[in-house]
Order: C-alpha cells, then structure tokens, then sequence
C-alpha cells in the first residue's frame, strides 16, 4: 500500500457544544471534508438551557471557547453581533494578514493568558 493509497477515503467529523462542564448540549455531525469553520453557528443555535424559572430557557452562552479551525473574521462578526463573547486563538496567516496592514489592521481579539 502506497501513502496515496492511505489518505483520503470517508470519514466524518463530530461538532460537540458543551456547557462548563463539559456536558453535550448540542451534536452535529458533518463530512469529513467539510469545513469546520461554517459549523460554528448550528450547534448554537440547537442551545437551549434548562430552566427553573419562569420565563424562557436561556439559547445564548455568555462565552463560546473555540480551536482555531473556527478561528476566522466572519465568525467573531458573527458571535459580536449575537451578544456573546468569543475567545479562539488567531491563526498564523490571520496574524501576519493583520500585521501587513499595519495600522489599518485593526487591534488583534482580546485574549486573557491567565484564565
């Protein structure tokens, strides 16, 4: 078996929300050969907490912890547009884009180390 032999092929990937405790919330499952990066979005918006009290189930986390396959501009858009804080370390590339344009880059995603 040759290395091209082994690539490729089907697989799948899992899109997992969890709550602080690391409790499945939501669950999608995509091809493999999908981007992570559009996956994002509809796990949250499958989000519903449960409720003790009256009114409705909570659908927004105060904060959404991501890796950086999701790390890309339209989904921090996205997330500052929903209310909802989001924390994902930048990609190399999105780094050095930023830094080519210099003043015009904008200031990089805050991101506390100590947490």
């Amino acid at each position: 078996m040759t290395e091209s032999d082994k690539r490729g092929g089907l697989t799948s990937k899992i899109h997992l929300a969890v709550d602080g405790r690391r409790l499945p919330m939501s669950v999608i499952l995509t091809p493999g050969q999908a981007g992570d990066n559009p996956q994002l979005l509809p796990p949250l918006d499958q989000v519903a907490a449960g409720w003790d009290g009256p009114g409705r189930p909570r659908q927004r986390p105060d904060r959404v912890l991501a890796d950086k396959a999701y790390s890309h501009p339209s989904i921090r858009v996205a997330m500052r547009a929903r209310g909802i804080a989001f924390t994902s370390p930048e990609k190399s590339d999105q780094i050095a884009r930023r830094r080519a344009k210099g003043a015009r880059g904008g200031r990089p995603p805050a991101f506390a180390q100590d947490q």
